[in-house]
């Protein structure tokens, strides 16, 4: 691979239901995408750490997590959240802080960086990415133009048999720019070059924009061959919202998993590319894994620079389900939709299956929506 051109852009990958005609716009405002996360569980109650439920409208998940270590006067590194929320967007999400107490004032001094406090519990750990449970969606498309019976029907089909479970755009970066510069870090060995001194934290997003292209790929083409939602024999299996996975012999399969499958209890998994781990239970077999080796052979490059800079490999549900899911016109062209995802699935890769959206000129794109 070479050159920015190189890299296939997410409209190239496959449709579950075929590329929809309809097109809206979204974001056009702040108040038109809003995102509320649900933790799964209740802070301990006590601990060294407090946990803020905060409110915020145009600011993406690490610009308020800067604010909050400079008003609580703590190292950025104290400063925890579970999950990266678009900026533009009005947003709840839970943050800790390894603080003693909130001295008084300090309500205001967070209104005044634009974040409302709505509740402080204590906690014995920092939060960390992905440890909530789902994210809950309201969003407005505005300017709908196309058959709102077929577009209709498009929800009620991924609410019946689950969303291809892509990584959005926003993985990528503004402009997708982090796919260029992940491929830069990847080519130089891990001691030498520039990509040394980058911030751990620049690193990381990098690695997962490269993961998630590889992964992207690697959906498509199931979702190409018609097996992105069934069982194709080798595949590891995920436990629906949960990250727990198990295999299946050949001759274990049954008709009490296809039911499991055709409910969305269960979800066939792709690769994240990396280094595989020692004695890792979860790798796929036969068909399964030829999938995986032609996709990896294909952008050998991305995963041998993976592997070579030490990055784990993982797995990933193909689909999602959507729960929760409801939508009323306010009139032709305007559509309010409401839906609960679980966490690492994006409301864009929702979207695409139903609607071609616009967004709103200049919106960032550094952050997923549900992460």
């Amino acid at each position: 691979m070479s050159g920015r051109e190189s890299f296939l852009p997410l409209e190239s990958q496959a449709y579950a239901l075929g590329r929809p005609e309809h097109t809206a716009r979204i974001k056009q405002r702040l108040d038109d995408f809003v995102v509320a996360e649900t933790l799964g569980f209740e802070p301990s109650g006590d601990g060294e750490h407090l946990m803020l439920l905060v409110e915020k409208s145009g600011q993406s998940t690490r610009e308020a997590a800067r604010k909050i270590s400079r008003i609580l006067a703590i190292d950025e590194r104290d400063v925890g959240y579970s999950g990266m929320k678009d900026r533009r967007a009005r947003t709840r999400q839970w943050y800790s802080a390894r603080v003693a107490q909130l001295n008084e004032g300090i309500s205001a001094r967070f209104e005044e960086a634009g974040l409302e406090i709505l509740r402080v519990e204590r906690n014995y750990r920092k939060l960390r990415i992905g440890s909530h449970k789902s994210n809950q969606f309201r969003l407005l498309l505005r300017n709908f133009s196309g058959c709102a019976r077929d577009f209709e029907r498009r929800l009620q089909l991924v609410e019946s048999s689950g969303a291809p479970n892509y990584f959005g755009s926003q993985r990528y970066g503004r402009e997708e720019s982090n796919l260029p510069e992940a491929l830069a870090m990847l080519r130089q060995p891990e001691e030498q070059g520039h990509a040394k001194h980058l911030r751990r934290e620049t690193r990381s997003i990098l690695f997962s924009a490269a993961r998630a292209y590889v992964f992207n790929q690697l959906l498509s083409r199931r979702i190409r061959c018609d097996h992105w939602s069934t069982y194709v024999e080798g595949d590891v299996l995920s436990l629906d919202k949960t990250k727990r996975f198990f295999t299946v012999s050949a001759n274990s399969w049954n008709q009490d998993l296809v039911d499991r499958l055709e409910s969305l209890d269960i979800h066939p998994t792709g690769l994240l590319p990396g280094k595989q781990r020692s004695n890792y239970r979860y790798v796929t077999r036969g068909i399964a894994a030829d999938m995986e080796r032609s996709v990896c052979e294909e952008f050998s490059e991305i995963v041998n620079g993976l592997v070579r800079w030490g990055v784990e490999e993982g797995r990933r549900p193909l689909r999602f389900r959507i729960e929760r899911l409801g939508w009323h016109w306010l009139d032709s062209e305007t559509l309010e939709l409401s839906f609960s995802l679980p966490t690492g699935a994006y409301a864009t890769s929702l979207l695409r299956e139903v609607c071609q959206v616009e967004d709103f000129p200049g919106a960032d794109h550094s952050h997923p929506l549900s992460k």
